[in-house]
């Protein structure tokens, strides 16, 4: 790319959403300015088909949206949809407008929409992929791996990372669910003498990720507290084997970028689109139920970023 060329990544402000489009960015080897959007009512309640004057729409606790527009605009997410159009009818073909999931309108109003395949999206310019796009690369899992080494030296291998989700629109992690989690994760460790690398999400409750912990009592193990740096992708690279809440397109999508064994412990609840996915990457031989035993397979992680960034340099070229 010449000095002169601009990126945005647009997204309304959910971490998940976001790393998908930076994802997709470090791939392309661009650095983006991040937009963040918190539209006012009544367009926060309303379809993007129905947004007037999208572009007025973000209010005072978002990002203002205004020239200089960028050459490549990367959006996500429902309230996106409507200002990124605004922005791709303005510029009309100086400007290549993706969307990364189902945008919920005429997919061929983007010149690129990604989206995963339990959206059920087809179309000449739509790219399917497994999972969600991620920022899970051999090189960050070896670099942050290298971080976190010390971290965690004292715990035993094989080393086990448990990535906790929670409540959503879709999935319910109970109390009994989250006790019969960290019962299975005392057994795993204490059959396989592993160690536990604990991280939780911002949907895990204090009250759940105590009940976990108290079952873990006597467990090698270290929970993430929240404080200092991130270990989550360092937690992924020392790994040799993940357990993970099914909670998460996102999540699972990530530990199945590391080519290890992925063990999905389901909450309660659940929906169509989730039940395919999940379905999808057991088929493929990514995923298995966490029951309490930790085994040991091999499989090929998809490539999505890679495509997905392949067709985008395709539209820039």
């Amino acid at each position: 790319m010449n000095s002169s060329f601009r990126s945005w990544v647009l997204t309304d402000g959910k971490q998940g959403m976001e790393s998908q489009c930076l994802g997709l960015m470090e791939a392309l080897d661009l650095k983006p300015e991040i937009l963040r959007i918190a539209p006012r009512f009544p367009w926060s309640a309303l379809p993007p088909q129905l947004w007037l004057a999208p572009l007025s729409a973000p209010g005072p606790d978002g990002d203002r949206l205004a020239p200089p527009w960028p050459d490549l605009l990367i959006s996500t997410g429902r309230q996106t949809v409507a200002p990124a159009l605004a922005i791709k009818r303005l510029q009309k073909d100086r400007i290549v407008a993706i969307q990364l999931q189902n945008p919920t309108v005429g997919a061929a109003k983007f010149d690129l929409i990604i989206a995963p395949a339990h959206d059920k999206l087809s179309g000449a310019n739509v790219v399917s992929t497994l999972g969600a796009l991620h920022r899970v690369t051999p090189e960050r899992l070896k670099t942050e791996a290298a971080a976190f080494a010390g971290q965690y030296a004292a715990l035993p291998r094989p080393l086990v990372a448990v990535l906790l989700g929670g409540d959503n629109r879709h999935f319910r992690m109970t109390a009994e669910l989250a006790d019969r989690l960290g019962s299975l994760l005392a057994d795993a460790a204490r059959r396989h003498g592993a160690g536990l690398a604990v991280t939780a999400s911002r949907r895990t409750s204090a009250a759940n990720l105590q009940r976990i912990r108290q079952r873990l009592e006597g467990c090698p193990v270290d929970i993430w507290d929240g404080t200092g740096a991130n270990p989550y992708f360092g937690m992924l690279g020392l790994a040799d084997s993940i357990v993970v809440t099914g909670d998460s397109v996102n999540m699972v999508s990530e530990a199945g970028a590391t080519g290890k064994p992925v063990h999905v412990f389901q909450l309660a609840g659940g929906s169509r689109k989730f039940s395919r996915f999940h379905a999808a990457f057991e088929a493929q031989g990514i995923t298995r139920p966490f029951q309490g035993s930790l085994e040991n397979w091999r499989y090929t992680p998809p490539d999505d970023v890679a495509r997905a960034a392949a067709a985008v340099r395709d539209l820039l070229a």
